[in-house]
């Protein structure tokens, strides 16, 4: 004859205090975020978590039209994420790389094409491979710094989006040298007239600058 199974009470189960709030938290990072792999996703969330360290999730939910969001699933918001869990150092390991763009459910595809246009050894330039991301997310090469300049700065969302002048000159610089057909002429221009706008800023550029008709174009 089977033993009884055992019976509990209410008094008898201990909750953690902090379980609901975190639980809480969870679900709207869930829900933000929309991650293809809920499971994928979750043990990347949790692990991150529990390392005190940035955890890969969007700001908002990202609509997923064709502005804002590749047929392979790369956004602004999942790409500012990887930004956050990566930008402390000047190079990461590409091992590293693929596990965050993993835990974003992003293909591995899009990686890869991304890491073939510039990708030396073990180890990327996070800057430069920020750079190329951001020209994966847009047509153009002044529709890659917009996205940079969101993604960079630290004005609040809906905001100016300003980052220092010299960045802008080394992402402008290298995304130039990538496409091959921007000659040198046309950027000490275009460096020469936002150099004039960002004394006027405080040393800091935001894309109404380089938008602006009175901006010589980017390309």
């Amino acid at each position: 004859m089977p033993l009884p199974e055992p019976m509990f009470c209410s008094q008898q189960i201990t909750i953690p205090p902090e379980l609901p709030d975190l639980l809480k938290q969870f679900t709207k990072a869930a829900i933000r975020t929309q991650p293809p792999d809920v499971l994928q996703w979750s043990a990347a969330y949790f692990s991150s978590l529990s390392r005190g360290e940035p955890l890969p999730v969007t700001e908002r939910v990202e609509m997923p039209v064709a502005t804002q969001k590749t047929d392979t699933g790369l956004t602004p918001g999942l790409l500012r994420a990887l930004h956050r869990q990566l930008a402390s150092r000047v190079t990461v390991p590409v091992q590293e790389v693929e596990q965050k763009w993993k835990d974003l459910c992003l293909p591995q595809q899009q990686l890869d094409s991304i890491l073939q246009l510039d990708h030396h050894g073990g180890e990327v330039d996070w800057m430069q491979f920020l750079a190329l991301a951001c020209s994966a997310l847009g047509g153009s090469i002044t529709t890659a710094l917009k996205y940079a300049c969101e993604i960079l700065t630290e004005d609040p969302e809906g905001g100016a989006a300003r980052i220092p002048l010299q960045t802008f000159i080394f992402l402008y610089k290298y995304l130039a040298q990538i496409d091959g057909d921007i000659s040198d002429s046309t950027i000490e221009e275009v460096i020469g007239a936002l150099q004039e706008e960002a004394g006027k800023q405080g040393g800091m550029i935001q894309p109404r600058n380089f938008l602006s008709p009175q901006c010589p174009p980017l390309s």
